[in-house]
């Protein structure tokens, strides 16, 4: 855990491997999580729209297990918003980032 999951608009100005990596990256170095567990995946969007003055978004959901603090989240989520920023530049783009907890009880993987 956890599954990392970046949604972004198609047409970015950097490689999705790029971003894929610095996410994953951003992860292991919260020391949250064994880093063999976190899985990190990307999905594009041809269809969107957004407001305001952004040309394009990229939003990562982190999936986790539940039971963990404020704290840790606030962690992960302000570590992989300093990854976006780090790997996308200046580009004009909405970023966001959020985890959502998995309840271990229905939570279930092979």
């Amino acid at each position: 855990m956890p599954h990392l999951i970046i949604e972004h608009s198609e047409h970015l100005n950097i490689p999705i491997s790029q971003l894929i990596q610095a996410v994953h990256q951003g992860a292991e170095g919260t020391q949250l999580f064994d880093p063999a567990t976190i899985k990190t995946r990307a999905i594009a969007y041809a269809n969107y729209q957004l407001g305001g003055t952004h040309q394009g978004f990229i939003h990562v959901q982190a999936h986790i297990i539940a039971g963990r603090s404020l704290a840790q989240k606030k962690l992960l989520s302000e570590t992989l918003l300093n990854a976006l920023y780090r790997v996308c530049g200046d580009e004009p783009l909405n970023l966001s980032v959020h985890p959502y907890d998995l309840q271990p009880e229905i939570y279930y993987k092979n």
